[in-house]
């Protein structure tokens, strides 16, 4: 089975071309190796997927037939993803939080304060 149809198979992208996207990209990796979409996929490979700054490490046990519920996705890969991984994931969400939304208009006069204040300790 070619890659990205076994990415959108075991419901890794919502769509095949967006999982082909992905391949041409060079955010896929079978065995260390940039994968083309083409590329097939065989029963003990490793694959590395990048997807929303988390890289994703697959070892694939099996190759389904077609696309499979949520359900039974554990049958057909075994995900081996570092919980460093997500844990980074949330400190980068964290640290997001702080800042001012797009779109909230101008700094408040504490929010100038702040600013003032940081940019003295530089």
């Amino acid at each position: 089975m070619r890659i990205d149809k076994y990415l959108w198979c075991i419901r890794y992208f919502k769509t095949r071309s967006i999982a082909t996207e992905a391949c041409k990209k060079g955010q896929v990796r079978v065995n260390s190796v940039i994968a083309k979409p083409s590329k097939e996929v065989f029963n003990g490979e490793q694959i590395n997927v990048r997807r929303n700054q988390i890289n994703y490490q697959i070892v694939v046990l099996d190759v389904p037939k077609n696309r499979i519920g949520a359900k039974l996705v554990d049958l057909y890969r075994k995900d081996i993803t570092p919980k460093e991984e997500f844990e980074r994931q949330d400190l980068l969400n964290y640290s997001k939080d702080y800042y001012r939304k797009k779109g909230m208009g101008r700094p408040t006069k504490k929010d100038r304060r702040d600013i003032d204040e940081y940019n003295e300790e530089s």
